[in-house]
């Protein structure tokens, strides 16, 4: 049986308030309801930073653990920016902070990991998506106008991909676009089928 003809039949529950969560799954063709749970979302130093999206992910989905969810299917995702000497790139505190790490982040490449949950049955699955960005070099009335227009207070590396800045700034992706935006649509859905089809 077609895939989407079975995972219609399972109630599904996205665990983030992205706005660009919902709408990459929704194109997926698929029904869920949106439930928040706050978690600590503090990464301990032993963490690679290559691994930190998927550490919160998993913590995401352990707020999910109640009997009641057991026969949905759970989905949570974080997304971090690496830079070039391995410092991750949270959602900035203020302007002076996004304007500094916009500064750092031009003319550079750097990775976007997203960090993916899946909950079902009792089954937890978790992998990281890898994406390079290449930005050129951008003046600073590029980035004075970015934050002034569009506000990046709410994304990881202080900008969307999916924004003007993404237009005009990035050179080259190595990897999936989507995973920049917020979640790595393909990868998702091949794990969705693997563990749907296997329970």
């Amino acid at each position: 049986m077609f895939f989407l003809k079975v995972i219609a039949k399972i109630p599904i529950v996205l665990g983030s308030q992205s706005p660009r969560r919902k709408e990459l799954l929704t194109s997926l063709d698929l029904d869920f309801e949106v439930i928040i749970r706050e978690i600590d979302e503090s990464i301990p130093t032993e963490v690679l930073p290559q691994d930190a999206a998927e550490y919160v992910a998993v913590e995401k989905i352990k707020a999910f653990a109640e009997p009641g969810f057991f026969e949905h299917i759970v989905i949570t995702a974080d997304t971090v920016v690496v830079d070039g000497v391995g410092a991750v790139l949270g959602k900035p505190k203020n302007v002076d902070e996004a304007r500094a790490v916009l500064s750092g982040l031009s003319g550079s490449v750097h990775h976007v990991y997203t960090g993916v949950a899946i909950a079902y049955r009792g089954q937890v699955k978790s992998f990281t998506s890898d994406t390079v960005v290449c930005f050129r070099t951008l003046d600073g009335e590029e980035i004075e106008y970015y934050l002034d227009k569009y506000k990046p207070y709410d994304k990881a590396g202080s900008y969307g991909i999916q924004e003007w800045i993404g237009r005009i700034g990035v050179e080259a992706i190595e990897g999936s676009f989507e995973n920049v935006v917020g979640l790595p649509t393909s990868r998702l859905y091949e794990e969705l089928k693997r563990i749907v089809l296997s329970s």
